[in-house]
């Protein structure tokens, strides 16, 4: 698919999405700020159906804005699941989600161990339901149904999005207000090769698990690669629960919640407890 059909598909499906929204001004926030970027590009440029569409905002005012407008629609349809609420602290939007972390709106298919949460796409039983609900709140990201999802751990420009990023080509995007597609050439050589080609991330322990991804899909990395993500996972201190946490900001599966969760419960009985390899070892080993 060129990049002309890829704007025409992708601004189709973002108006779909915006033609659902019932608050005007939140409407409008979208139309000026949505992004595009990550998988659904790939897929797009080798004529395959993404499976999800991972959008942000440009904005704090804009990403802060549509993270309150789901949370309370799904406050309001689900009063008896875990209550979320979007909080704010040091220009970071986070949803805070009563007991596990996480609130799904079914039981099934919510646990994903990728790099985002994902939900089943197909919904023909549940046909009668509303398109684009919150389906499901982690701390860093909000899916609806019908494969949109919205990332706010992140905002800002395109080039801020990305400093986030970890492999090259994850990096092409789609600017909503401007209909207009971008497509790195370093970024389509690698997606052509399908490459695997670290070019330096702030959470190189969320890019190592994300491999796994890849690699089953028919994606390599070589050895060189995977030496820089370790160098700049050698520089932090992971025994620090803070590092911990947020070093698997991106990748948002229920069994990490867990973990994290139980040191936590451990640090609340006693303060100075400090977590070890053989601790975290047994813990993971539980988990997993």
């Amino acid at each position: 698919m060129n990049s002309k059909s890829m704007a025409k598909h992708l601004n189709r499906k973002l108006t779909d999405w915006v033609d659902s929204v019932k608050d005007e001004k939140v409407a409008k926030a979208i139309k000026e700020n949505a992004i595009i970027t990550g998988g659904a590009l790939v897929s797009l440029l080798n004529n395959d159906e993404p499976n999800d569409y991972d959008v942000y905002f440009k904005t704090y005012e804009s990403c802060l804005m549509v993270a309150k407008y789901y949370a309370e629609q799904w406050n309001e349809m689900y009063p008896e699941k875990p209550h979320v609420e979007i909080k704010t602290e040091n220009d970071r939007i986070t949803a805070f989600i009563e007991s596990d972390g996480i609130a799904a709106e079914d039981n099934e298919n919510m646990i994903d161990d990728e790099t985002e949460p994902r939900v089943e796409a197909e919904e023909t039983e549940q046909s009668e339901r509303p398109k684009y609900r919150p389906r499901y709140f982690s701390t860093n990201a909000i899916s609806l149904s019908d494969k949109i999802q919205l990332v706010i751990r992140f905002y800002g420009s395109v080039d801020e999005i990305h400093e986030n990023y970890d492999f090259i080509h994850c990096t092409c995007s789609y600017d909503y207000k401007e209909n207009k597609v971008n497509l790195p050439a370093r970024a389509l050589e690698a997606i052509i090769n399908k490459e695997m080609y670290y070019t330096g991330s702030k959470y190189p322990l969320c890019s190592i698990i994300r491999t796994r991804k890849f690699i089953s899909r028919g994606w390599f990395i070589n050895a060189g690669q995977y030496l820089k993500i370790c160098l700049q996972l050698n520089e932090l201190d992971l025994k620090d629960i803070k590092v911990f946490e947020d070093q698997l900001a991106g990748v948002d599966s229920y069994y990490f919640s867990q973990a994290i969760t139980a040191i936590r419960e451990k640090q609340a009985v006693d303060p100075t407890f400090k977590a070890d390899n053989t601790y975290l070892f047994e813990l993971i080993n539980r988990i997993f």
